[in-house]
């Protein structure tokens, strides 16, 4: 969820951000309103994990989403209320087999070097997303999901990215093939991985992309004007010759990254921050608080069992894992408004033509998906027989953030107590450290997690395909990986009422085969100043957006 090489800061200004100040920013030199007076006030908000990348082909984190949405545009993008609109795409014309998009782009988007933004840099940040030295972990969103024509043959490296079916019809008019039509395609396009990138400046700057603003290209809301990747903040300054500047009422954004609740109320308290995420105790007492709100993040938070190993190879010790905690009182401990998952899809963001939750919340699967102690010993003591193992220790891997130690804890404390025999050792780490282990299939049971890309059951779905980079425990199923080809490039990709039901039987497949665990769907905490309006808060694709955000 990068860029830039621009802002020449006046001389002997530094960008300091007040709660209430004007600063002169000198802005693309190419664009319009090349030097403004940027007045306003700064909205102070907290992370409490630090990004992986400002790049917008490699990112993967959620905050990293966030600061990229926020300065890069891209042919579309999300709409306070979560509808799709135009960002850079000013005219879309798809054609009557829903197999070619042109889009007609706006003449007046600059990078903050002044550069026009012109189809050319879709073209090479599509093709850039699926070139195999880039190692993008969302290029199958171009292949699979996207159905971008030869993106699967390039990522394989059977075909050139310059292969790949995009170009540039003219200097302000992009064109894409797809192999089959794909419904919500354009849902697609307002996340970061299909975001354009400047080929000449990218390859100037080389591996320094996206480390620091001079390295960094912008075209969004907002241009970075302070970042280094070990810094513990990230400065963000209102773009005056961005399109839409009338309508961005904030001077910027500063992002401090706080890895201690403790820590993060009292700047809260103190007024150095406008926004807070609380963790579970903060919650108790907190929740009275008029500035207290419990937002649905959208994050499904399941356990993943290293299918390769021989004790969780065994079906039988899966599910008895699976059903000797209880997911109930783990969202009771975590206490900030998250609650129980019993699917692997969570419920509330994706519905049919018809209006259907894909998941409704019950217990769907309670075979392998509930709180069943006296099934999970049955199971269990299957799985002794099976394997020939009596006593079994497990490495259960976390991320050294507060919610999952919650959730780690008591999984760990309620498993031990309901199947005699059974041992969690906890390995907590920092996030970046629990996902490189998991990517690399580095770990025996790991709590992870996922958000929703786009609108669809497929953003979950998918990662369990043999093969994807997501599929961290290796789970392999032929039906499986045939059923969900049917839904993205198959006879069912153009017949939505029977997609909805194959995707259906995809995820009974995935929970009966017990290939993850879920554990509980977030909502966040949050502590938001009585005097900022208009944050915008989606579950999907990029969690908060402050285009519109006044304070």
């Amino acid at each position: 969820m990068n860029r830039f090489f621009y802002l020449s800061v006046l001389a002997g200004l530094f960008l300091s951000f007040a709660a209430c100040d004007t600063k002169t920013v000198r802005q693309p030199s190419k664009g319009p309103l090349p030097e403004q007076n940027v007045s306003g006030s700064v909205l102070n908000v907290s992370f409490d994990a630090t990004i992986d990348s400002l790049d917008q082909q490699k990112a993967v984190y959620a905050s990293s989403f966030e600061i990229i949405g926020g300065v890069i545009d891209g042919l579309m993008q999300m709409a306070d209320d979560g509808s799709v609109k135009k960002a850079m795409c000013e005219e879309e014309i798809v054609s009557p087999d829903g197999l070619t998009y042109t889009f007609k782009l706006r003449k007046d988007v600059f990078w903050s070097n002044g550069v026009p933004v012109t189809a050319d840099d879709f073209v090479y940040g599509w093709q850039r997303a699926v070139d195999p030295a880039t190692q993008s972990e969302y290029a199958f969103l171009l292949s699979d999901i996207a159905q971008v024509k030869n993106a699967g043959a390039i990522m394989a490296g059977q075909m050139e990215p310059n292969q790949l079916g995009v170009r540039a019809v003219d200097k302000y008019t992009f064109e894409v093939q797809l192999t089959v039509p794909v419904s919500f395609f354009d849902q697609l396009l307002y996340f970061c991985t299909f975001y354009p990138a400047n080929q000449k400046f990218i390859e100037k700057v080389g591996d320094k992309y996206a480390t620091s603003p001079d390295t960094y290209l912008c075209n969004g809301a907002f241009i970075l004007t302070e970042y280094k990747p070990e810094a513990k903040s990230i400065k963000l300054t209102k773009n005056t010759a961005y399109y839409d500047a009338r309508n961005v009422k904030l001077a910027g954004v500063h992002y401090t990254f706080v890895n201690d609740g403790a820590e993060a109320l009292r700047k809260y308290q103190s007024g150095e921050l406008d926004l807070v995420e609380l963790d579970g105790a903060q919650v108790q007492t907190q929740k009275d608080n008029p500035d207290f709100k419990s937002i649905d993040s959208g994050f499904l938070y399941y356990l993943s069992f290293n299918l390769d190993l021989p004790k969780f190879s065994n079906l039988n010790m899966r599910r008895a894992i699976s059903l000797a905690f209880d997911r109930e009182q783990i969202a009771q401990e975590i206490a900030d408004g998250s609650i129980a998952a019993y699917a692997c899809v969570p419920t509330g963001y994706t519905f049919s033509s018809s209006g259907q939750d894909f998941t409704t919340g019950s217990i769907e699967f309670p075979d392998s998906c509930s709180y069943n102690p006296t099934l999970a010993k049955q199971y269990f003591a299957a799985a002794q027989a099976e394997t020939g193992l009596r006593n079994i220790e497990i490495e259960f891997l976390v991320a050294d953030l507060d919610a999952q130690r919650i959730a780690a804890h008591s999984i760990k404390r309620q498993v031990e107590a309901n199947l005699p025999g059974v041992k969690f050792n906890l390995k907590i780490v920092p996030k970046s450290e629990r996902r490189k282990a998991m990517v690399s299939h580095q770990f025996e049971l790991g709590l992870t997690n996922w958000g929703p890309d786009y609108a669809d059951p497929m953003t979950y779905l998918a990662m369990w395909v043999t093969g994807n980079d997501n599929n961290h425990g290796n789970y392999n199923n032929p039906q499986y990986n045939a059923l969900i080809a049917s839904c993205t490039d198959g006879d069912l990709c153009t017949k939505p009422d029977e997609r909805w039901t194959a995707l259906k039987r995809a995820e009974t497949m995935v929970m009966d085969d017990v290939a993850v665990s879920p554990v509980y769907q977030q909502c966040n905490a949050d502590l938001i100043k009585s005097n900022v309006k208009g944050i915008a808060f989606h579950a999907v694709a990029i969690n908060r957006i402050y285009k519109h955000t006044t304070k």
